[in-house]
């Protein structure tokens, strides 16, 4: 039997999903949509507008817009870097958004970063 590299094996699996949901979400000048990426230790997100290819907010948190407690939790730090992106975003005008999970489940850090973006005004 084959050594096969369970991390080679994970991140395959998540890029499938992932193509697979963007076969689905597409962000558009009224509608754009909210990606997630999660390592290990940080959390990123972005708000796309799939049809000019333009970044128009992100956050993440190794951001230095951001003030962090050391001692928080990953996912309180998730829900903090929701909730600043969601308030750039209303800033800029941006109301609704299409949420692209990334291909990882809907739970734990990427669940909270939603809800601190549902707190701040965003809608999806």
């Amino acid at each position: 039997m084959k050594f096969k590299n369970i991390s080679y094996l994970k991140k395959l699996a998540r890029t499938r999903r992932h193509l697979h949901i963007r076969n689905r979400v597409f962000g558009t000048e009224q509608r754009p949509r909210l990606v997630v990426f999660r390592s290990l230790m940080n959390i990123y997100a972005q708000i796309i507008d799939d049809q000019k290819g333009h970044t128009l907010v992100a956050m993440s948190s190794i951001s230095k817009d951001l003030e962090l407690d050391k001692a928080a939790k990953k996912t309180e730090v998730s829900f903090i870097v929701g909730q600043k992106l969601g308030e750039m975003a209303i800033a800029k005008g941006i109301t609704k958004v299409s949420f692209d999970r990334g291909g990882y489940l809907y739970h734990g850090r990427v669940k909270a970063l939603a809800d601190g973006a549902r707190k701040a005004g965003l809608e999806f």
